[in-house]
């Protein structure tokens, strides 16, 4: 298992920890605050303390974490030539051609020779293939 599969996993984990203490904290509002009875082990203050601690620790290694990440993302970074194709495994090349939009206004996108206000020529349709002899 790589480092980054690792350490993306443990980000995520730590995340929904945040989440989850952020959401049990006692708000203004009420919210979703729960909170320990005096007679409990904890006492109401003490539950706020301790959530209010563990939600800083929770957010500085969530810093930290999404820092080396990108630490290490760009370090494993390449200079390999991006894709345009949606085609797994098949290279950018072997893409069929599209013909280009038409503009309303003056002519196929990218078609310097359709003079402004006309329309450009309609591309040549494909030849009719015979259907097979069954």
């Amino acid at each position: 298992m790589s480092l980054f599969l690792f350490l993306s996993v443990l980000q995520a984990i730590i995340a929904a920890a945040l989440v989850g203490v952020i959401l049990m904290q006692r708000s203004e509002g009420g919210g979703l605050g729960i909170g320990g009875s005096p007679s409990g082990m904890m006492s109401a203050r003490g539950a706020a303390d301790f959530l209010t601690r563990t939600t800083r620790i929770l957010a500085i290694l969530f810093v930290l974490m999404s820092i080396a990440l990108a630490v290490i993302a760009a370090s494993q970074g390449s200079d390999a030539a991006i894709e345009s194709t949606l085609q797994r495994g098949a290279p950018a090349a072997a893409a069929p051609a599209q013909p280009a939009p038409a503009d309303p206004v003056g002519g196929a996108v990218g078609d310097a020779s359709a003079p402004a206000g006309k329309p450009a020529a309609a591309p040549a349709a494909p030849a009719a293939t015979p259907a097979p002899a069954q």
